[in-house]
């Protein structure tokens, strides 16, 4: 029978052994199989290319990749200022005709007698960017605090998808849905409402009877970020580990005070990525709100007043009337200045997060 411990180290050798071989077999048919369909596993190049790593050391490869992929990265991060730059080349006329100041702050738009001012469309975009995250951020904090702390795993797993399928909806359809929707009850009972009870109030005072407002634009962006906001603080939210909330509740602290104290605290900086970018989605969102906020070009002073944003402006008029001089040259000078907001709040908004990362 021989010694028992010379029989295991002899048969532990040998299934090894056996392992080793079948790991290479399969491996031998795998790179086969590989080959004949003409993908080198080592490049990961598909179809009748050339085989490189036939002919070159994988060192030599490796640093190829590397390289490669730096160039990528590189490219695809050159793309903002490019657009800008273009974006600016285009608008070389306009800026050079006006001042900045008369381009910022006039409050005429006739193309017809050279009038390019950009403020009430300045102010058309920031009134239905901040009435959106008014009525979006509360109820999607809300909604993302009970899905990560108090769901069960049914309905969480039920309600994520759901929420998910509302980002994929096309923009359009949100514009029908508004113009159907949204405009008639805002026409038909919250305007009427709201000049009963409400109209010692300037922001709810207004003499638009159409709908088309400021409120509706709000409320439709309102339901566009739902999915952002809620997405992103749901996970940053149930990313806290869970041994700070054990710790709160042994000292006695009640489910709600752990939240409000522990998690929420400490998952404060990812909870204001996810406003930042619905606030990016928002602002430069068109179609949606063009078809819905009614599209007069007056700043707003109420949330029942029709506005015209920078996009929707963009959008109904380029390509139109370009016999105009200095007209594409302002609807151009206007996609610059929509880009710039976003990239400094952008910017701002990393550099507010960096140091409330570092605070909390």
């Amino acid at each position: 029978m021989g010694n028992p411990a010379e029989n295991f180290k002899r048969g532990k050798r040998g299934k090894l052994y056996l392992q080793e071989r079948l790991l290479q077999s399969n491996h031998s048919l795998v790179k086969n199989d590989m080959r004949k369909i003409g993908l080198s596993t080592q490049t990961g190049y598909v179809g009748k290319w050339l085989d490189i790593s036939k002919y070159l050391p994988r060192r030599t490869l490796d640093r190829l990749a590397k390289k490669w992929m730096g160039f990528q990265a590189i490219a695809v991060a050159m793309l903002v200022p490019l657009i800008a730059f273009a974006l600016l080349f285009r608008a070389q006329p306009i800026l050079t005709a006006k001042s900045l100041r008369e381009l910022l702050l006039g409050t005429n738009w006739h193309p017809l007698k050279q009038a390019f001012g950009f403020y009430p469309f300045i102010m058309g975009t920031l009134w239905v960017t901040l009435t959106s995250m008014v009525i979006a951020v509360p109820p999607s904090l809300m909604t993302a605090i009970y899905l990560a702390e108090y769901a069960p795993k049914r309905i969480r797993a039920l309600a994520k998808p759901l929420i998910d399928l509302l980002a994929g909806i096309p923009s359009v359809v949100y514009g029908v849905w508004g113009v159907l929707t949204v405009v008639p009850f805002i026409r038909n009972h919250v305007a009427p409402t709201l000049e009963r009870w409400s109209s010692f109030i300037p922001l709810f005072r207004s003499d638009n009877t159409t709908g088309y407002s400021v409120l509706a634009g709000g409320l439709v962006l309102a339901v566009m970020v739902f999915p952002i906001i809620i997405a992103v603080a749901e996970e940053v939210i149930h990313a806290v580990p869970q041994d700070l909330r054990e710790a709160s509740l042994a000292l006695g602290a009640t489910r709600w005070q752990t939240i409000k104290f522990v998690t929420l605290r400490k998952a404060f900086a990812g909870v204001m990525a996810a406003i930042a970018l619905a606030f990016s989605r928002a602002f430069g969102e068109t179609m949606a709100v063009m078809m819905v906020v009614g599209n007069v070009p007056q700043a707003p002073s109420s949330f029942l007043d029709s506005a015209y944003p920078l996009t929707a402006l963009i959008a109904n008029n380029y390509g139109e009337m370009m016999s105009i001089p200095l007209y594409d040259a302002a609807l151009l000078g206007a996609a610059l200045l929509l880009m710039l907001v976003v990239l400094i709040f952008n910017i701002t908004s990393r550099l507010v997060l960096v140091r409330l990362m570092g605070h909390f």
